[in-house]
């Protein structure tokens, strides 16, 4: 019969002691072997050396929740997420529609809702930018979908009808260009709003936390006054921007009648607020810097 061999005593070198010794010993993997910053084998808090059992490690506590983030508040994320969404389901399914009127069916109506597109990448960089260059203000107003006023949205809502119908019942009404002056326009028009996209933008992120959507009319430590980059050329160039910006959407919509609306509208609205903004705008300091009328530059 065969003679039973014993089983060799092995113990696999996880941490094994660099010399043998009489002390004893148990395989306890590297601390680092776990990819975390954890304490080494050795520490009680990782092992037991009694009986090798593992020990939790104690979780950090959980930052204080902001109250400002719960639904129904100023910063509700349950809010800013839902609006996020919906913006951007309205550009990409707009923006889907306007390809496949444009370029499969060339029907002209894809100028509906490719300013519908527009409006959705206005609104989402609204509060987008904000949140990056002045992240205290990033509220949900910030997406300026509800503060602008009924007028805000009863514009946009003629510049629809305008679009819809100068294409259909009232097509007969409205004048026919030769497609070269045509092209033109559109050109013009989409110049008109990529400008003043840029110019907006880039002037609510060179101003930072000295920008806010809502007048402020008393002067805060860390406001500064800006007199540099785009506000060393223009006195409002976040106003500017959004003037062109509507001109040129309703340039590449073919609106006539909105397009002369929206210039006397936005020129009273931005004229009437400038002229409330300055006597504030003096009171909140900037007065001692301020040498000509004409070279006051604004948070806007």
């Amino acid at each position: 019969m065969d003679t039973l061999q014993p089983t060799p005593q092995i113990s696999w070198p996880l941490s094994r002691p660099p010399n043998r010794s009489t002390s004893p010993w148990s395989p306890q993997a590297p601390h680092h072997a776990n990819g975390f910053n954890s304490p080494p084998a050795s520490s009680p808090s990782h092992y037991n050396q009694s009986n090798g059992s593992p020990h939790s490690f104690p979780t950090p506590p959980s930052p204080p929740l902001n109250p400002s983030n719960l639904p129904g508040q100023p910063k509700s994320l349950s809010g800013i997420s839902l609006r996020a969404f919906f913006l951007g389901a309205t550009l990409g399914l707009s923006l889907g529609l306007t390809v496949l009127l444009l370029l499969v069916f060339q029907y002209p109506l894809w100028r509906a809702p490719f300013f519908l597109a527009s409006l959705a990448l206005f609104h989402f960089l609204e509060y987008y930018v904000t949140a990056v260059a002045n992240t205290s203000r990033a509220t949900i107003a910030a997406f300026l979908l509800s503060q602008n006023g009924s007028a805000y949205n009863t514009a946009h809502t003629l510049a629809l009808l305008e679009c819809v119908l100068s294409r259909t019942l009232l097509q007969p009404y409205y004048p026919t260009f030769n497609p070269r002056l045509q092209g033109a326009l559109l050109c013009l028009g989409l110049a008109m709003m990529v400008v003043g996209q840029a110019l907006r933008t880039t002037a609510m992120v060179q101003a930072g936390q000295n920008f806010n959507h809502t007048v402020q009319v008393r002067k805060k430590e860390e406001h500064e006054l800006v007199v540099d980059g785009v506000y060393a050329w223009l006195r409002h160039p976040s106003y500017v921007g959004f003037f062109w910006w509507g001109l040129g959407t309703q340039v590449v919509m073919g609106n006539g009648v909105c397009f002369v609306g929206y210039a006397a509208v936005l020129w009273s609205f931005f004229s009437g607020r400038i002229h409330s903004e300055f006597p504030s705008f003096l009171s909140c300091g900037a007065s001692e810097v301020v040498r000509d009328h004409k070279t006051l530059t604004s948070r806007r």
